[in-house]
């Protein structure tokens, strides 16, 4: 007890009115509700990233295809290029050859 009043006496007074306590509590709910209202949802804002992080890995996908895509086709350029001057290379030297092995045949 302090002052003859049970100490447990402040935690149910009424503020001047009857319904002050219960007013307080209605306004401070309406002022979390507001806030959250006016945040961004975060299962929607993870759906939304993880969308984006979806598109951002299919572009450098195709972007990553694109480039194998052109290595490939100069590749083949180069190897059809090599490929032609060795095989004109070595019909030039089977055909010197066989002049050869003619002319010591003939003569």
């Amino acid at each position: 007890m302090i002052d003859n009043q049970p100490t447990r006496v402040a935690l149910s007074r009424n503020l001047g009115s009857p319904t002050a306590p219960d007013e307080a509590v209605e306004s401070e709910l309406d002022r979390l509700i507001e806030r959250r209202s006016r945040q961004k949802d975060p299962e929607e804002e993870s759906a939304l990233w993880q969308a984006s992080v979806r598109d951002y890995e299919e572009k450098r996908r195709q972007m990553a295809r694109l480039e194998w895509h052109a290595f490939h086709c100069g590749q083949a350029e180069r190897h059809r290029a090599t490929l032609q001057a060795l095989i004109e290379h070595h019909e030039s030297e089977a055909a010197r050859l066989m002049e050869a092995t003619n002319e010591r045949s003939v003569g």
